[in-house]
């Protein structure tokens, strides 16, 4: 019993003084990815072990040969430990950094249900307000001269169109969202597309005395579901004409490069806080008052908040990218989608075929 506990006396000294030196290293390592956190871990435990074995074997007096099998077989053990320890070890701090990752975006996936709900409670309530107050007074004839009844008419038409389009955004952002979206890709002229949404867009700009400006040609040819394409052109335009002031100039802008194709819109809106851009594909976002809609918007008012996050959700299951950055006096939106005959164009036609 005494050379047992000798022996843990001599086994337990080496192994302290590795243990020491081993919390002084993770103190240091304090930061650190979790995969360095583990791998320091799993060397301090194997080479506390080498240097009890290689102490007591020592105290032993084995022969020199004796010795030299004990130490080898103990570093291969320690070398197969320290191999499979880093290589699960890489795989457990994925697996932490995509959880932690998990949490986050489920959080702000969250947080975005919130601020949908109470955006769309609060956009809502003033229409539905005006709508039963002017119902109430045709209902009531409080007002019955002719032109004021045309006008409550005409008002009534105008908020339910509104709140129709807020519902039809409301449902194809759900579609994006919950990926029941199902794009019929083709080859589709980017210029016919553009074309029509600056016809559409066109009444809006004049009544806000915005000047919008397209080429007449070099539009390239992209591989894209045309009514959701059309949507994405006609978003970036409305949203680019409804915060430029008076006066101010709306210009689309396409080209190719390499695989891909491009189209901007860009505005003198004044530019976007820099705080905002990363925010400003979000759902229900507006910004700063100086990215507040404007009055005189008439029959085309914004449903608001929405439109930018359908064109981000569009622009993606197309396989492309949208992102915005300030110019001088206002801001450009890009978005990117892939050329027909491209690697990305065949992959997102064998998905969606």
């Amino acid at each position: 019993m005494r050379e047992l506990a000798l022996i843990f006396a001599f086994a337990l000294g080496p192994a302290l003084c590795v243990g020491a030196a081993g919390a002084l290293a993770l103190r240091l390592l304090r930061g650190r990815s979790v995969t360095v956190h583990i791998v320091a871990l799993l060397t301090v435990a194997v080479t506390a072990v080498v240097a009890a074995v290689a102490v007591v074997a020592d105290a032993m007096f084995l022969s020199a040969h004796d010795r030299n099998v004990v130490l080898i077989t103990v570093a291969a053990a320690a070398v197969v430990s320290l191999s499979v320890g880093w290589l699960f070890g890489r795989r457990l701090a994925a697996a932490a950094v995509w959880a932690d990752q998990a949490r986050q975006r489920e959080r702000r996936i969250e947080q975005g249900r919130r601020d949908l709900v109470a955006w769309v409670s609060h956009d809502l309530r003033t229409p539905l307000a005006g709508l039963r107050a002017m119902a109430e007074a045709l209902e009531d004839r409080v007002v019955d001269d002719p032109a004021t009844v045309g006008e409550y008419h005409r008002r009534i038409r105008v908020e339910t169109d509104r709140m129709t389009r807020l519902v039809d955004d409301l449902f194809e952002l759900s579609r994006i969202n919950a990926g029941a979206l199902r794009l019929h890709l083709s080859a589709v002229p980017l210029g016919d597309v553009v074309s029509d949404a600056v016809a559409s867009t066109t009444p809006l700009a004049a009544a806000r005395r915005v000047r919008l400006l397209a080429p007449d040609s070099g539009w390239p040819t992209v591989l894209a579901s045309e009514p959701e394409l059309a949507r994405v052109v006609g978003n970036l335009l409305l949203n680019a004409v409804r915060y430029t002031p008076s006066e101010g100039t709306v210009r689309v802008e396409a080209g190719a490069e390499t695989d891909w194709a491009w189209l901007a819109v860009a505005d003198t809106c004044g530019g976007i806080p820099e705080e905002d851009l990363p925010r400003v594909f979000d759902v229900a976002f507006r910004g700063e008052r100086a990215r507040t809609p404007h009055p005189g918007n008439g029959d085309l008012a914004s449903s608001g908040g929405l439109g930018l996050a359908i064109v981000r959700g569009l622009v993606e299951a197309h396989g492309g990218r949208v992102h915005v950055r300030n110019t001088t006096g206002g801001c450009r939106f890009e978005i990117r989608l892939p050329l027909p005959g491209t690697i990305e164009a065949h992959r997102l036609s064998y998905l969606f075929s």
